[in-house]
C-alpha cells in the first residue's frame, strides 16, 4: 500500500531539496521523515531518494510517486468538499416512499419543504403499500418511507434493523349513501349492508373493526382508489370505511355521508428509517420536514 503520507513527503522533498527542509515544511521532525522514507523503501522495493551532502534529490521511482502526490492531494481535498457539502446539507439524496394517500396529501408539502430548506439535496418518490415500502426501506433502495399500521391487526414486533416513528393519526369515516344518526358511526348498525373492501392491510382492519362490533363484513366489492369507493357508494352499492387522508382530496358527491367512526379504528401513521440513518444530515433533515407535515393529521 502506498501511503498518502509518503507521497506529501515525496513532494516536500522534491520542492525543499533535503530532507530537513522538507520536514520543517510539513511541521514534522528530521528524523521522522527519514524513518519513513527508509521503511517507505523497504516496503516498496524502489530506492526513492538521492541522498548526498547537500541535500536529496528524488530517484525516478521517487519523481513517479511525487507526480502522483499532486493528483491524490486534488482528490483528498476534493472529497473533504464533497463530505463537508454532504454535512451541510449543499448536497445529498433522500428517497422516499409512501403509501396512495399520502401521496396527494402528507408527501407534496414534505418535498416542498425539502426543496426550501436543503435545495441541494435530491429528492424522488415512490409510491408503495406499507409492507412493499418498508421492505424498501430494509433493502436499501428507499431512505424514509411514510406507513401506516392499525391497533386492531396484530403487531409483527420490532424489527431491530429499523426505526419506526409514530407522526399522528389518521381518523376514519364510515361512507354511506344516506345520513347516518348520531356524531359517531356504529358500525354495527350495518351489520347487513353491502361492503366495499380496500386494500389487503385495509380490508384486515374492516374485517377487524366489523369483529370487535359483533359481526362478519359482508365485502362484495374491492378497489383502494378512493375516488372509485365514493362513487360505488353514490351508486348505492355498499359501504366502506376510508381514512381522512383519503376523504381530504376525494370529491365527494352529494348524497354521500362521511361519519366519523371511534378513535379505536384510527390508524396510526408512522415513518420508518434504518436503525442509525437518522444521523445523516439528509435523512434528519428529512424526518423533520416529515414531521413538520403531522399537523395534517390528526
Amino acid at each position: 500500500m502506498i501511503d498518502p503520507q509518503l507521497l506529501r513527503v515525496l513532494l516536500a522533498v522534491r520542492d525543499a531539496g533535503s530532507i530537513s527542509r522538507a520536514a520543517a515544511t510539513l511541521g514534522y521532525s528530521q528524523p521522522a521523515v527519514s524513518q519513513l522514507l527508509v521503511r517507505a523503501e523497504q516496503r516498496l522495493g524502489h530506492d526513492l531518494l538521492l541522498r548526498g551532502g547537500r541535500g536529496a534529490t528524488l530517484t525516478e521511482s521517487g519523481r513517479v510517486l511525487a507526480d502522483h502526490a499532486l493528483h491524490v492531494e486534488a482528490a483528498l481535498a476534493a472529497a473533504r468538499e464533497d463530505l463537508d457539502a454532504v454535512g451541510g446539507l449543499a448536497r445529498g439524496r433522500v428517497r422516499f416512499a409512501g403509501f396512495p394517500s399520502a401521496s396527494s396529501t402528507l408527501v407534496p408539502p414534505v418535498l416542498a419543504a425539502m426543496s426550501a430548506t436543503s435545495p441541494g439535496v435530491a429528492t424522488s418518490y415512490v409510491e408503495a403499500e406499507p409492507p412493499e415500502a418498508i421492505e424498501l426501506v430494509r433493502r436499501g433502495e428507499v431512505d424514509v418511507a411514510l406507513t401506516f399500521s392499525h391497533a386492531l391487526q396484530d403487531d409483527p414486533g420490532a424489527d431491530p434493523t429499523l426505526t419506526t416513528e409514530g407522526i399522528g393519526r389518521d381518523p376514519l369515516a364510515l361512507v354511506t349513501p344516506t345520513v347516518v344518526s348520531g356524531a359517531v358511526a356504529d358500525l354495527s348498525a350495518f351489520r347487513d349492508a353491502r361492503w366495499i373492501g380496500g386494500c389487503p392491510r385495509c380490508r384486515g382492519h374492516l374485517l377487524a373493526s366489523c369483529a370487535a362490533s359483533g359481526f362478519t363484513p359482508d365485502i362484495v366489492l374491492e378497489t383502494d382508489n378512493a375516488a372509485a369507493v365514493v362513487g360505488l357508494v353514490a351508486a348505492g352499492l355498499g359501504v366502506a370505511l376510508l381514512p381522512r387522508l383519503a376523504l381530504t382530496t376525494t370529491v365527494v358527491p352529494p348524497g354521500v355521508h362521511a361519519t366519523p367512526v371511534g378513535d379505536e379504528l384510527a390508524r396510526r401513521v408512522e415513518v420508518v428509517v434504518a436503525r442509525g440513518a437518522d444521523r445523516v444530515p439528509s435523512v434528519r433533515a428529512a424526518l423533520d420536514a416529515v414531521r413538520g407535515a403531522a399537523h395534517l393529521l390528526g
